[in-house]
Parts: C-alpha cells; structure tokens; sequence
C-alpha cells in the first residue's frame, strides 16, 4: 500500500496550486499532464489535494513534481 502524506504546516497543496499557476497551468490540464505520467488523478481530486483536504500520495507527488518541473523543495516549502 502506497503511503499518504499528511499536509499540516507544510502545505503542499497550497505551494502545488501556487507553483501550477505561476506555469500558467489549469487544473484540468495539470490533471491530464499527470494521466500521461500514468498517474490517475481527476481535476477534482486535484482540488482537494490542492485545498488541503484530500492527502496526496507519493506517486502523485513525484509525477507532480516532474511535471511542474520544480524541486520538492519549494514543494514542501513552509508558509512564512
């Protein structure tokens, strides 16, 4: 079983929507980016992930990772 990782001060979500949006990426098109990595994620499920309310799983955040091309890093970067 894969393991979740639990966003608390770290916030994941947060740092992927900012990162996605300064790349000019919707979510939709993110979404689809992922599928292409063979990593199953719906918009919504990306939503929540984005909002902090559905744990991302490693897998989703390698893929995310590689097609935002950005380091994990500013990933896990905490709010100031």
């Amino acid at each position: 079983m894969e393991q979740n990782i639990k966003q608390d001060r770290i916030c994941i979500g947060r740092n992927i929507r900012r990162i996605r949006k300064e790349k000019k990426i919707g979510q939709t098109e993110l979404a689809a980016l992922l599928q292409l990595e063979d990593v199953m994620m719906t918009r919504e499920a990306l939503v929540k992930i984005e909002r902090g309310i559905q744990h991302i799983r490693v897998s989703q955040l390698k893929a995310i990772k590689n097609v935002l091309g950005t380091t994990y890093e500013d990933l896990f970067k905490e709010e100031a």
